[in-house]
């Protein structure tokens, strides 16, 4: 009797060893499955915690899912606009500028400080415009010695007698320093015809003037200090600002002319003769940047500037305007021109 007790509670023993073996083996496969899922969502998830209520984790859930869509758009947006940028020539700042639509179709630094070397002179014509007339004659004289050596000049000397819109002309088309200083004199000492101005103290009147117009024109982050556009550290620039300029100066009549030239034979009212050729490669049928449908405006070349270049275009019945700076060789800044040309539609 015993002994049949004894094989029975062997048997039942025997029993329940295997019915509880395979429930111990599930649950250790269901911990390490845990552990995995749970080592997954603590690298993927930021702050993962165990789960308190439903309604939360399905908000953060949405949260999590809005915050990753902006962030996949925006990386997306930003990807287009990189791609869309003007990788070669090298540059420091490129625009293109619809004047009739007022809209930029390309804008790279249009904000960044930039030296605008000769495309000052646009600011010292429409100053000069403001205050004296075209035709008005002006005789050279001793501000020429104010011109920095190794400018570049348009050829005058002390005495030679010409007309306002030719020394314009002079300046603009051969960026004559030299007709830069002459115009700057002339019309400081214009505008204020009482007080007697030197050569040095008009030149900073005339400055004063730039400054001025350049506030009326909404020139919001740029200051001249010579008329020239030579460099020094408080002579600066924006592309955006080199935009409002030529906006402005394509309005008046006699600048957008002279700045639309590829050429011209001048003679002096003191009976000199000299022919002027526009340093804008743009303008020059025999040159291979030539383009139809360029209307002007401006080259600029010094140390800080590099070689820049404001352009304004006619296009389907639409001016445009592009201001590159920055370029390490003359040709560059054509080649960046044009590339913005092209993007006109």
């Amino acid at each position: 009797m015993k002994l049949k007790r004894y094989l029975a509670a062997i048997a039942c023993a025997v029993l329940l060893f295997a019915a509880c073996t395979p429930g111990q083996t599930r649950n250790t496969s269901s911990s390490e499955a845990e552990s995995e899922s749970s080592s997954a969502v603590s690298e993927d998830t930021p702050n993962s915690q165990p789960p308190q209520d439903s309604s939360e984790d399905s908000s953060e859930a949405s949260e999590e899912s809005a915050d990753e869509s902006s962030q996949q758009s925006n990386t997306s947006s930003a990807a287009a606009q990189t791609s869309d940028i003007i990788e070669s020539p090298l540059y420091s700042t490129a625009v293109l500028y619809c004047v009739d639509d007022g809209q930029y179709l390309y804008s790279d630094s249009a904000d960044k400080r930039i030296a605008p070397a000769s495309i000052t002179k646009l600011l010292t014509a429409a100053v000069v415009i403001k205050y004296m007339d075209p035709d008005e004659v002006v005789t050279v004289g001793t501000e020429l010695a104010l011109v920095n050596e190794g400018s570049s000049v348009c050829w005058l000397d002390v005495g030679h007698r010409l007309t306002v819109r030719d020394l314009l002309t002079g300046m603009l088309l051969s960026s004559g320093n030299d007709a830069a200083y002459t115009a700057a004199v002339s019309a400081a000492r214009k505008a204020d015809p009482d007080t007697e101005l030197d050569d040095e103290a008009a030149v900073k009147v005339f400055c004063g003037m730039m400054n001025e117009l350049a506030v009326e024109i909404g020139m919001t982050d740029s200051h001249f200090s010579d008329p020239d556009g030579w460099d020094e550290d408080d002579h600066f620039v924006t592309s955006a600002d080199l935009v409002k300029l030529s906006a402005y100066v394509l309005n008046d009549p006699v600048i957008r002319e002279i700045t639309a030239l590829h050429q011209k034979d001048v003679e002096f009212v003191s009976g000199e003769s000299i022919t002027w050729t526009n340093t804008n490669s743009l303008l020059d049928p025999e040159s291979s940047y030539y383009c139809d449908a360029a209307t002007g405006l401006k080259t600029g070349t010094t140390d800080n500037a590099g070689c820049c270049l404001a352009a304004s275009f006619v296009k389907n019945g639409k001016t445009y305007i592009t201001v590159v700076s920055g370029c390490a060789e003359s040709d560059e800044r054509y080649e960046l021109t044009l590339k913005l040309f092209d993007r006109i539609p």
